[in-house]
């Protein structure tokens, strides 16, 4: 099966021509350390939400969350899957944001 940014452009054109409800950026934050933000269209949210049940509920599935690829390069492909517990983690679910002026109480 072939793979990489090719491939994954013909996928994710045909999938979705029409549908551009997400962002996505990488920060450099230098010393070896990045950033990514996404952004999702709250229309895409249940969608989102059906695929995480997806794999929760079959961990042998997984999903992408792909690039329409029109830039000249960037981030072209997430692929979301279940972890298994005795594979190394190295990330966590943080908290909400904090509204301007809010605290966090100790």
């Amino acid at each position: 099966m072939e793979s990489g940014p090719a491939a994954n452009q013909q996928s994710s054109t045909r999938q979705q021509e029409d549908k551009k409800t997400m962002q996505a950026k990488i920060e450099d934050w230098k010393e070896g350390w990045s950033r990514m933000q996404l952004g999702i269209h709250p229309t895409e949210i249940d969608a989102l939400i059906k695929s995480l049940i997806m794999i929760r509920d079959d961990p042998e599935q997984h999903f992408h969350l792909s690039s329409d690829y029109k830039a000249s390069g960037g981030l072209g492909d997430i692929e979301i899957f279940a972890l298994p517990d005795n594979a190394p983690h190295n990330l966590f679910l943080g908290g909400r944001a904090l509204a301007p002026g809010e605290q966090i109480e100790a």
